[in-house]
């Protein structure tokens, strides 16, 4: 009986592949690293064929499960990083590594479009400003620095549709990763021909567009014999990672909002109107007819990943954040600026450097422990008063991602924010989220409210400590004051450096 789903993530630092009974258990699962490549300053790049090589080794370690058969597969959903620019021939060879979503090489070519055409002109086509983390500024780096590839490119595709061309032979577009091409109108879900004449493009360099959960094709016998799938396992298209975290988070109505924290952190706000905001970034949700309003920050699990590498090597993450657990809210005056690539929203600074504030010989490891929980829920904090600008508000976030694991960390994002934040489970929710779509697709769950009742289960709740709300509030502001302090030193010194 064909009664499970598989549901495969294209990380920043690894693949996660797992497989799902149709009450959202985990039968199975796996996850596989493979490299970022930083070969220039503001560049980080992946080689697309190294993510493929990884999720057929994680599928191959669900396939091995004693539980799991290949012909229990109903059906494969696909979630990805966004912001890929994947360039592949009409095999579908890949011409190039990929700059991922931190990379900010076009920075100077978006300088110079959003001079040339008006700033204002791109955001309201696209609902998104011109930014060089995106798709459409990456194409264009392509096309003036490498024209040989350019030339040679039959189309870009996005890393879940890459890993879906792999498994079927057809190329793809879904609509949810539509937003980080900016000829795309997002208010009128079609491509504007004149924009992309302007920015030297042609809609013809992607893919044919469907549905999140429209089956683009079946497993073929190629992919078949690398992975141990069945032959003719329907694939639907999938989408982007931090929408498919939302819809595994629980995030299917209007006003529910997804907390993020992976590798980068970030929210997700649910729409049913593309409200959009210059320092935001406006995605369609992979359900029809909604959107997400974002806020995509680099603070996140990755902050803790790098302060126990280099700061407390041989620390589990459990040892590391229990050393700040006796400090107080503050840690006592230093305050920690997560910038540790640049900045996305809301300031959009590649320029942008990670900063302890406030250190002093009384403090200890324990107090910059904390300061960096606290700096990542500062971040949170200043997308979600960006997003009030524009009416988009919540009173309740459903956290997702690793660091929602920790008590701690959680706690602070909800004395921060003054928020309610509720905890799904956490560690497989975009994969969740990326299997729901294959069955929405192959017919196993009847609506998305179906699927999430079915599938999701709240495992606890962290209420808004008053008390230290109040005394976060002293500290945001502060927060917010270095960065403005700083943001001038930031770009003088960048300049130097390059």
């Amino acid at each position: 009986m064909k009664d499970l789903l598989l549901g495969i993530d294209v990380g920043t630092s690894a693949c996660k592949v797992a497989v799902f009974d149709e009450n959202g258990h985990v039968i199975a699962d796996s996850n596989r690293p493979y490299n970022v490549y930083y070969p220039e300053e503001g560049w980080a790049e992946q080689d697309p064929e190294e993510w493929w090589k990884a999720i057929i080794l994680a599928i191959k370690d669900v396939m091995a499960c004693s539980e799991v058969s290949k012909d229990q597969i109903a059906c494969i959903g696909i979630d990805g990083q966004s912001w890929s620019a994947i360039p592949v021939d009409k095999d579908g060879n890949v011409l190039a590594r990929t700059p991922i979503w931190m990379d900010t090489r076009a920075r100077h070519i978006c300088d110079r479009i959003n001079n040339r055409l008006g700033s204002d002109t791109i955001f309201k086509i696209a609902g998104n400003s011109f930014l060089p983390s995106y798709s459409a500024p990456k194409m264009i780096w392509f096309r003036e620095n490498y024209p040989e590839i350019h030339s040679k490119t039959y189309k870009y595709l996005q890393s879940n549709s890459f890993v879906a061309y792999k498994l079927t032979g057809s190329f793809s577009q879904d609509k949810s990763q539509l937003y980080g091409i900016h000829f795309y109108n997002l208010y009128k879900m079609e491509y504007d021909t004149s924009l992309a004449s302007e920015l030297g493009l042609s809609p013809d360099l992607i893919p044919e567009i469907y549905n999140c959960h429209d089956i683009v094709g079946t497993v073929t016998a190629e992919a078949a014999s690398l992975t141990g799938l069945a032959v003719g396992t329907p694939v639907v298209a999938g989408g982007l990672d931090a929408a498919c975290g939302t819809l595994g988070a629980g995030v299917y109505e209007v006003g529910q909002t997804q907390e993020q924290g992976g590798q980068a952190g970030g929210m997700s706000i649910c729409t049913d109107k593309a409200l959009a905001h210059s320092k935001l970034i406006l995605s369609p949700h992979v359900i029809p007819d909604l959107f997400l309003l974002q806020g995509g920050t680099v603070g996140g699990g990755g902050i803790l990943r790098w302060f126990r590498q280099e700061l407390a090597r041989g620390m589990s993450f459990d040892e590391i954040t229990k050393e700040a657990e006796n400090i107080p809210a503050g840690s006592e005056g230093v305050v920690f600026l997560p910038y540790m690539a640049g900045e996305r929203s809301p300031i959009w600074d590649p320029d942008a450097k990670g900063v302890f504030y406030g250190l002093s010989f009384s403090k200890t490891r324990g107090h910059m422990i904390r300061a960096a929980l606290e700096g990542t829920a500062f971040a949170l904090e200043h997308n979600l008063r960006t997003a009030l600008e524009v009416g988009a508000s919540t009173d309740k976030l459903n956290a997702m991602g690793g660091a929602s694991n920790s008590l701690l960390w959680t706690q602070i994002k909800a004395d921060v924010t003054g928020k309610t934040i509720q905890v799904p489970t956490s560690d497989t929710a975009t994969t969740l989220g990326a299997a729901i779509l294959a069955g929405m697709g192959c017919g196993i769950f009847s609506s998305y409210k179906a699927a999430v009742d079915k599938t999701i289960v709240i495992t606890r709740i962290h209420e808004p400590d008053w008390e230290k709300h109040e005394i976060y509030m002293k500290y945001m502001e502060l927060y917010l004051r270095l960065y403005d302090d700083l943001k001038d030193t930031f770009s003088e010194f960048s300049r130097i450096s390059y």
